[in-house]
């Protein structure tokens, strides 16, 4: 719930305070002339000006891939956790049984990344476009690890 809970504060930010975080866009002002006499020095002009990259470019087909392949092996290993009677901690225990549901929730969770990797790109944040894939992709397959380094519960006999 808690991840569920910063992502729709982030989203909530980036949506409705689009003019506070255009900060990676320098704002530039022409200087002003106090000598009226003396002529203006010719602005530099650039020559090839760098482009903003499009939305669904190699690099981010192949973020969102990751992060699809990573929720699925987080699905496949909180499932086998879950047979190997152990408890799962962020999703209550029903929904993760529920094999239709759980894998909706995961679908879900891919989506909302690259919902909010969108976001960054139309607000010209390209830096936090990528590393909301490379964070997801992280939290991911930690979680993965972790459920397939828990040891077997054992059930204790009943006398």
């Amino acid at each position: 719930m808690r991840k569920l809970k910063l992502l729709g504060l982030l989203l909530s930010v980036v949506v409705f305070c689009p003019g506070k975080i255009l900060a990676q866009t320098p704002e530039t002002t022409p200087p002003v002339n106090t000598q009226a006499s003396t002529p203006a020095a010719p602005q530099p002009q650039m020559i090839n000006p760098p482009t903003a990259h499009h939305f669904w470019d190699k690099e981010n087909a192949w973020l969102f891939s990751g992060v699809g392949a990573f929720r699925t092996l987080d699905y496949f290993s909180t499932l086998n956790m879950r047979k190997r009677g152990r408890q799962e901690i962020l999703l209550t225990n029903d929904a993760v049984d529920n094999h239709a549901a759980f894998a909706t929730i995961e679908a879900a969770a891919t989506g909302t990344s690259i919902a909010a990797s969108f976001l960054f790109h139309h607000y010209g944040h390209h830096k936090l476009e990528r590393w909301t894939s490379f964070v997801h992709i992280g939290v991911a397959a930690t979680g993965s690890v972790r459920n397939y380094c828990l040891k077997t519960a054992h059930k204790k006999p009943i006398p």
